[in-house]
């Protein structure tokens, strides 16, 4: 999400927007855009790029009119604007026209950056929009998104939709308003795993996480749906696999934060806190029979055995037996 200013009025005069991430950049115009247009729906935009603005023509733009109509001017890669286009555009931040705003969209950096100091110099209402690189900042951007919305999702929702669309903004930000325009209520992991991650995986790791849980007869039955609409075994192993090897890797680890964890064991802080639910009644003696399971059901669904299928059944049957090795 763009950071802007404390003062923050759409209508200033100069608003300027600095950063690399093209959607935030975009969202930046739209604010003022759309902040102009409800005060005069007749608002006039220009929209230039930086080879478009020549020395002259912002002075033709911003001149007073007859009809002294409101208008949104807005100029895109103003660090590279020519110089002579630089001088009128601090010559203008000066003295800025009434019923116009002036919107510069700036990279931010060294190239330009006379034009940056001058406009913050000048007062300009600054938007931020960096690009997002790390992770936690896209799974933030994906929980504002929601939160933009009006509508509740799951942590475990925000991080499945960011491991399925990637680092792209607009996708995140398209795939986030198509799950509230089609889904009632709280937006789970399991709704983010239907739509983005593809059924085959949602439904494999249904069964893994119900048979960690020691649910064995919930996990038989999604093994079984699963297996029924085509699901291929290898998946549902690779699942097992996952889910034991984090019960695993979490039993043995000492205790601390869930971040600090996450950082120790590679997995996200919220996957921490489900494995810590889910590992309630394992033992290390349950972890290495479970263990066992999975690579026998494994070694069947590959050409070891004569009924991939039952190979499942038995080791997700030893999982959820073992999950509960601790409660006798």
């Amino acid at each position: 999400m763009a950071k802007k200013t404390a003062h923050d009025d759409p209508l200033a005069s100069v608003t300027l927007a600095v950063g690399q991430e093209e959607l935030l950049l975009d969202r930046a115009v739209q604010e003022v855009v759309a902040a102009a247009r409800a005060a005069d729906a007749d608002t006039d935009v220009r929209d230039l790029t930086s080879d478009q603005l020549q020395p002259g023509t912002l002075a033709e733009l911003t001149s007073p009119s007859l009809f002294a109509e409101r208008k949104v001017v807005v100029v895109r890669n103003a660090q590279d604007l020519s110089a002579d286009t630089v001088k009128d555009v601090k010559a203008y931040l000066g003295a800025p026209a009434e019923e116009i705003t002036l919107v510069l969209l700036h990279a931010g950096g060294a190239k330009g950056k006379g034009l940056l100091d001058a406009a913050r110099k000048a007062g300009a209402r600054e938007v931020a929009c960096p690009k997002m690189t790390k992770p936690a900042e896209r799974l933030a951007f994906v929980r504002g998104e929601f939160r933009t919305l009006g509508r509740s999702a799951t942590p475990e929702a925000c991080q499945a939709l960011v491991d399925a669309i990637g680092s792209d903004l607009r996708e995140l930000a398209s795939a986030a308003s198509q799950l509230c325009a089609d889904v009632e209520g709280t937006i789970d992991e399991a709704v983010v795993g239907r739509y983005y991650t593809g059924r085959a995986e949602a439904s494999s790791f249904e069964v893994a996480d119900r048979a960690v849980e020691g649910r064995a007869a919930e996990a038989l039955e999604a093994l079984r749906w699963s297996l029924s609409t085509g699901v291929a075994p290898v998946l549902i192993t690779s699942a097992l696999a996952q889910g034991v090897r984090a019960i695993g890797k979490l039993s043995s680890a000492r205790g601390g934060r869930p971040a600090d964890l996450a950082r120790e064991l590679g997995m996200p802080p919220w996957k921490i806190d489900r494995v810590r639910q889910q590992m309630r009644g394992w033992t290390p003696e349950g972890v290495a029979v479970a263990m066992r399971a999975v690579a026998e059901a494994d070694a069947g669904v590959k050409g070891g055995g004569d009924d991939p299928e039952y190979a499942l059944e038995k080791a997700v049957v030893t999982i959820a037996r073992a999950a509960r090795s601790r409660r006798g």
